[in-house]
Parts: C-alpha cells; structure tokens; sequence
C-alpha cells in the first residue's frame, strides 16, 4: 500500500529512544519577529528564540555560524545571558526540536523567520543518559534528532522564557 506523506497531519519521529511528535508544516502565524529583529517568538510554545545562530547577525542572519564544544556552548550561553542582562540559554532537546520543520529539507526550518540558518547540527542542553561524554542534538538539514560527543563543535540557537 502506498500512502503520500504530505497528507499525513502528524509525523512521528523515533530517535534512539525518544519519541516527538512534529507538524509535518507550521502554520504561517506560529511565529511573530521582534520590532527589532533580533528575536522570534514562538506563539506556540511561547519561547522566545534568537533569530541568527551565535556569530551570525542582522535582518537576514548573515556572516558564519559559530561552533562550539557542548561545555563551550553551555558557557557561550551563560555568558550572554551575564552580558545582556537576559536569561539566554542553551534550549533543551525538545524545545530545540520544536523548531523542526520536517516539510522542509536543507534547512528544516522556517527560513522566513530564521533565514539562512545552516542544514547542520546544532547542540542542545540535554545531556545523553547512556554515556556523560554525550549530549542531544538536533540536525537542521532534515530536522532528525540525534547525539553526539561532546567534544563535537556544533552550533547554538539561544532561547529564552516570554516575559
């Protein structure tokens, strides 16, 4: 039996273990920019997101995505946060995997709301529970979820509580 998966409303992904169910699209009105365009919020979840990845910046997120080793991007978060004065961090694997878009490819994300975003890994602040030298990611070019050493450089899109 064949079946087109585009008509499927929800579809599920299982990852080592772990189970998410993703929109197969986001509707058009999921997420809202900040006034000054650094920020988007997601009216779904109410978190409130980065727009560029660390070292990327400006309206259409130019310039390279920097990477960082887990322990690396963990303290990239805290620092900002101390320099900013607002509670940035690294999200956690299911916030980050909210932001999936898996009727997309390459990147599988919104790229009207979060453009130029690299189809790669990006960390989470989830650690692995098999092994301390893990933790959760997420892959951008399909919007798998996955781990890695954390040793790996990956790198990281902030998030933040709605105020």
């Amino acid at each position: 039996m064949m079946f087109n998966i585009k008509h499927i409303p929800l579809i599920l992904t299982i990852t080592l273990g772990m189970i998410f169910f993703l929109p197969a699209t986001q509707a058009a009105d999921r997420y809202t920019v900040s006034a000054n365009g650094e920020e988007v919020k997601d009216n779904e979840t109410q978190l409130i997101w980065r727009r560029c990845p660390a070292g990327m910046g400006g309206s259409g997120c130019t310039g390279s995505a920097s990477t960082f080793t887990h322990q690396a991007a963990l303290q990239h978060a805290a620092g900002q946060a101390a320099s900013t004065g607002v509670a940035w961090r690294l999200p956690n694997v299911k916030e980050l995997a909210s932001l999936a878009d898996l009727g997309r490819r390459n990147p599988a994300i919104d790229t009207a709301f979060f453009p130029n975003t690299p189809s790669n890994v990006f960390w989470s602040s989830s650690p692995y529970v098999g092994s301390t030298g893990y933790a959760w990611s997420v892959i951008f070019g399909d919007g798998d979820v996955s781990y890695g050493s954390r040793s790996y450089a990956f790198p990281v899109r902030l998030v933040r509580a709605s105020q």
